[in-house]
């Protein structure tokens, strides 16, 4: 199921998903690490995005592993890969916890009182960490496809 479809390995078009999806719920869930009035208003889109950034990124991890068996396993790229989604689901985690705390909130101005504040940190850490390892994954797939090719060739006139 997650070899191919229409002829194209599924890995080269879902990791595209969780690329996308990661660090656009990170910066929402950095924003909502320093905004209770944010964490109220926009939570349920950044918990959404973050959710389906999760799924996109065990699809991504599962399909890649299919296409390991097929062409050969990049070292580097599947050690990384491996771990981006328990990693986005940490994130996906906090960030529901901080919105799930700062709707509760009474009164019109949210305050948060130092627990939310400290949860508030730590969701802008799994954000940063996210986006950071994302990318990182993301550079090592792209290397290990690309490098030998690029290497191997001249830049056209």
């Amino acid at each position: 199921m997650l070899d191919t479809v229409f002829g194209l390995p599924v890995h080269t078009l879902v990791v595209h998903a969780a690329v996308v999806l990661l660090p656009l719920a990170a910066l929402g869930a950095f924003i909502m690490g320093f905004s209770a009035r944010f964490s109220r208003r926009f939570g349920p889109l950044v918990v959404a995005v973050a959710a389906a950034g999760v799924v996109a990124a065990f699809i991504s991890r599962g399909s890649g592993e299919e296409l390991a068996a097929r062409v050969g396993n990049p070292e580097v790229h599947a050690q990384v890969g491996n771990l981006l989604p328990f990693i986005a689901l940490g994130m996906f985690v906090v960030v529901l916890a901080l919105w799930l705390l700062d709707r509760s909130l009474p009164g019109t101005r949210p305050q948060r009182g130092l627990g939310v504040q400290i949860l508030g940190v730590v969701v802008i850490a799994a954000a940063l960490i996210t986006t950071g390892w994302t990318i990182r994954t993301g550079h090592t797939g792209a290397e290990s496809v690309w490098k030998a090719i690029i290497d191997n060739t001249r830049p056209a006139s």
